[in-house]
């Protein structure tokens, strides 16, 4: 990852254009209103430059009369780098100078994105950022895998380019802002109002060197009814990452927290328990062990009341409770099929179902708990598979039905760990192969302490060898 220490020399600010229509996605709203994965599509890409330590402002630049909207989404979600709402011009180029001219003198550096293309990374924004303290003008783009043709006016092909010259351009794009103000600037003096890449500007007028760094093939633009369908599969496969765990800045967050952790009597569930009460949060488990069934809806409404009566409020409810069983359908006892979808499915929407009038109060968190099988079925172990690919699609719409309330609500996926569930299912392995449970249990402590919600956090063994060295 590209170091985000933090800049000196003028602010840095992010400039979404939300201006288009969306009239070829042929939706009530503009596509950028389209909710994927429980959420509207600009939200998740505001989010991604809130979170992002080196970017101080946010602009947003708006069609027509959707400001109102847009303002709604930013009071409602408390984005705090957020400052202002512009509204678009007739083009892409209109909005991008609109945006431009809003930036004050001690602005340096301005990113401008498309509002639709909500999977752009931290990586990818910092690597931009690098970069311009070399280049004038950053450009992002991956290389076309399809052969490019030159198609003249009746259809007849004019050139075939050659593919290694060729690349497919995303946003954001980096200037510093004196050579993009200049380059629009001199686009509008010249009666030049049809650029739809401002990266264009800067070749045409020659004012320096623009640099390509890497984009993702995940960093699509939703344009089209399809490309909804895709950000959707996308978003249900996608992982989010948490860079930075810092055991003390945990221990300020997590103070006198209360949780309640469901499954917490072993595995990556106790060490939720041990570590949370370490750093000084107020930490309940419950397991069958302890009378308390995740499929009994009523056992599990007992439970919160118990911790709510002696606490007082319960701000976090992690469920770790799961079970694995090999089961080939055609041989499978039905009540084995029926045990794991009752236990890592039913149960994680019966614990869902009674602490909503808990968190609703506290704008708490809900975590839950993926495994990779959940994007791709896998022979042997269906129901578990199907469970866990259940799970995921359940969370990500209660962030949607829950979001009003400020609860969150996330799901870990962890990848092959190290806990008593897994030795049971396939015996003595390498264990420096698999994650520990302590750093799984970490990861899940963090999550709970940050504003993500209907999001998969991925934890993978190379996060783990980054943690422990740079600790």
């Amino acid at each position: 990852m590209v170091d985000v220490r933090k800049q000196t020399e003028g602010k840095n600010v992010a400039v979404i254009l939300a201006g288009g229509q969306g009239v070829r996605c042929d939706y009530e709203l503009p596509k950028q209103f389209v909710k994927v994965a429980g959420k509207p599509i600009i939200v998740h890409t505001i989010e991604v430059f809130e979170r992002h330590p080196l970017i101080d402002e946010v602009y947003i630049i708006v069609f027509g009369n959707y400001s109102w909207m847009i303002e709604e989404i930013v009071q409602q979600n408390g984005y705090k780098k957020v400052r202002k709402i512009l509204k678009g011009g007739k083009t892409r180029q209109e909005s991008s100078l609109i945006g431009i001219l809003a930036c004050d003198d001690n602005v340096k550096k301005i990113l401008l994105h498309d509002a639709v293309r909500p999977f752009v990374s931290e990586d990818i924004i910092s690597e931009v950022l690098t970069r311009l303290d070399k280049y004038p003008a950053v450009d992002v783009g991956i290389p076309v895998s399809d052969t490019i043709i030159k198609v003249l006016e009746d259809r007849i092909i004019a050139d075939i380019p050659e593919r290694k010259y060729l690349w497919r351009g995303q946003t954001p794009q980096g200037f510093r802002l004196s050579v993009i103000k200049k380059a629009h600037l001199l686009a509008e003096k010249e009666g030049v109002k049809a650029a739809t890449d401002d990266c264009s500007l800067v070749l045409k007028y020659n004012l320096g060197d623009i640099f390509v760094v890497d984009g993702s093939e995940h960093n699509i633009k939703v344009t089209y009814p399809l490309d909804i369908s895709i950000a959707d599969k996308i978003f249900q496969i996608h992982n989010e990452k948490i860079y930075d765990i810092s055991k003390s800045a945990l221990k300020k967050s997590l103070k006198e927290k209360v949780l309640v952790v469901f499954g917490g009597a072993s595995g990556i569930g106790l060490e939720i328990c041990n570590i949370g009460r370490e750093l000084g949060a107020y930490t309940y488990s419950f397991s069958r062990r302890t009378g308390v069934d995740v499929r009994k809806l009523e056992e599990v409404k007992m439970a919160l009341e118990k911790v709510s009566r002696e606490r007082g409020k319960i701000d976090a409810i992690i469920n770790a409770a799961s079970i694995l069983k090999m089961a080939f359908i055609e041989t499978a006892d039905e009540s084995d099929i029926i045990e794991q979808l009752n236990i890592n499915l039913i149960g994680n929407i019966n614990i869902a179902k009674a602490g909503i009038p808990y968190l609703k109060k506290t704008c708490g968190n809900y975590s839950f708990f993926a495994s990779s099988s959940y994007t791709r079925g896998r022979g042997g172990y269906l129901p578990y598979s199907a469970s866990k690919a259940g799970l995921v699609n359940f969370a990500q719409g209660l962030a949607d039905e829950v979001s009003h309330h400020g609860i969150k609500v996330i799901v870990i996926n962890p990848e092959r760990t190290d806990t008593p569930l897994r030795r049971k299912a396939f015996g003595n392995e390498n264990k420096s192969l698999l994650l520990s449970a302590k750093f799984v249990a970490l990861v899940t402590l963090k999550a709970i302490t940050t504003d993500l919600t209907g999001v998969v956090i991925g934890v993978s063994k190379q996060d783990e060898i980054n943690y422990f060295k740079k600790s």
